[in-house]
């Protein structure tokens, strides 16, 4: 009877455990935001060339678990992306989403608003690789839209 119980007790804090696990590599909103306002502090000390190649370096300060910065020129054109090097120089004012939403047109939209803004679509996480709802904070400065995400 104890060696059930053992089982059923490990069984059970191996499922919580994988809970868990998942649920930190998820980040938070406000850490999607923070990170964009570091971006941005970045590039206003540094110039846009060394925060491009900041924020493509997969292991540098703009890139953390499921979190990584995205900058677009004003056009919808990626200049630089913490997560997928094969979008640089690639215009995505049309991308949609699979529920229609257009996403590049909507971060514009939503970071000229106030000069900062939450989109709402559905994307691939980086970890998983699953189709999953992001909210994503978009700011602009200068001529350069610097953009982070969460997952949920």
């Amino acid at each position: 009877m104890k060696k059930l119980f053992s089982l059923i007790l490990f069984a059970f804090l191996s499922l919580a455990l994988q809970g868990f696990t998942h649920a930190a590599e998820n980040s938070s909103s406000d850490q999607a935001k923070a990170m964009v306002k570091k971006a941005i502090a970045y590039y206003k000390a540094n110039g846009k060339d060394k925060t491009f190649e900041a924020v493509n370096d997969t292991a540098g300060p703009f890139n953390e678990r499921d979190l990584y910065v995205v900058a677009y020129d004003l056009t919808g054109t990626v200049v630089a992306h913490g997560a997928n090097k094969k979008l640089i120089g690639k215009n995505i004012i049309d991308l949609k989403d699979s529920d229609g939403v257009m996403i590049m047109k909507e971060q514009l939209l939503a970071a000229k608003g106030k000069n900062a803004g939450w989109v709402n679509y559905k994307w691939p996480h980086p970890l998983t690789k699953e189709m999953t709802q992001k909210s994503m904070y978009n700011e602009i400065v200068d001529d350069v839209m610097f953009a982070s995400g969460v997952y949920k």
